[in-house]
């Protein structure tokens, strides 16, 4: 279902196929492949829909369609009481990092950051990102790999996974849905944001403190990166490096992780070893 931005049908089913194709019965919902202005549907009928989807036991995950803009009108009016009881995996980024933080802090839930049905196409259906989310809802323990980055900051540490968008975690910091990030391993990743205005998302998260007791940070894509007609100077790895230069935790830039085919299946809320050495970077689920 879209609880956001709208998509096409036709692309919702291919990823309903794929899902199908991996053992999985597959409800396709009456959100997809409609739209009001730019939301797929109107707050009350997303809402209606994500509440049903989360209450209805035959149901054991959710994949959302896609993201854009919309969570953050509804989320307020979700009941939990049903899901706290028999939660079920809430899978997608973006858009989605609010309902990711809100479950977390608010019901220490977790929840999968993946790609969505429109990140599932027949160019992506058979790469190591879909199979990642595939791996995820099976159960499988995750174990990630990244290549070296020239500013990584080795070290290693063990924390809970949290974070998502920078824009979305800019938007919710201060809010019910801020997550409390002491301890946890912080993931940042974004789209088509002006350089200066990822300067000012991240000196927000650290005047409100997210940045300071981190067991560690990742940092994923920053694709489709925007200037204005005098360049910021810096890029959004550098931005980031700077900003935490005081902390001494590892840090890793360029993680497969973002708007990008290049996304792993995070489950956000469990613990993870974050391992970061000159030859690269491990990120291996905890049990």
């Amino acid at each position: 279902m879209c609880p956001s931005s709208k998509m096409e049908l036709q692309a919702a089913e291919f990823a309903a196929d794929t899902l199908r194709s991996w053992g999985y019965r597959v409800h396709v919902g009456i959100t997809v492949g409609t739209s009001f202005h730019n939301f797929s549907a109107p707050d009350e009928l997303r809402l209606e829909e994500l509440q049903d989807m989360m209450d209805d036991p035959e149901i054991k995950a959710i994949l959302f369609g896609r993201g854009g803009y919309g969570m953050v009108c509804i989320l307020d009016r979700i009941n939990f009481s049903r899901f706290r009881k028999h939660p079920k995996w809430l899978c997608g980024y973006s858009d989605i990092t609010v309902l990711h933080t809100h479950l977390q802090q608010q019901y220490k839930i977790a929840s999968i950051h993946s790609l969505m049905c429109s990140g599932i196409t027949a160019a992506t259906r058979e790469n190591p990102y879909v199979a990642s989310l595939r791996d995820a809802l099976s159960g499988k323990r995750s174990k990630y790999a990244a290549a070296p980055h020239e500013m990584n900051r080795t070290g290693k540490a063990t924390g809970a996974l949290v974070g998502g968008n920078l824009t979305l975690l800019s938007n919710v910091s201060g809010t019910p849905s801020q997550p409390n990030t002491k301890g946890k391993v912080l993931v940042l990743e974004d789209i088509g944001e002006y350089r200066y205005n990822v300067d000012r998302m991240m000196y927000n998260l650290k005047r409100a403190g997210w940045l300071e007791n981190l067991a560690g940070l990742v940092v994923g894509s920053f694709s489709d990166a925007r200037e204005t007609d005098t360049p910021f100077g810096q890029t959004e790895s550098e931005i980031i490096r700077n900003l935490v230069a005081e902390y001494d935790y590892p840090v890793c830039y360029d993680f497969p992780v973002g708007h990008q085919d290049e996304n792993y299946a995070l489950k956000m809320g469990i613990p993870h070893e974050f391992k970061v050495t000159p030859r690269g970077v491990s990120l291996t689920e905890v049990r």
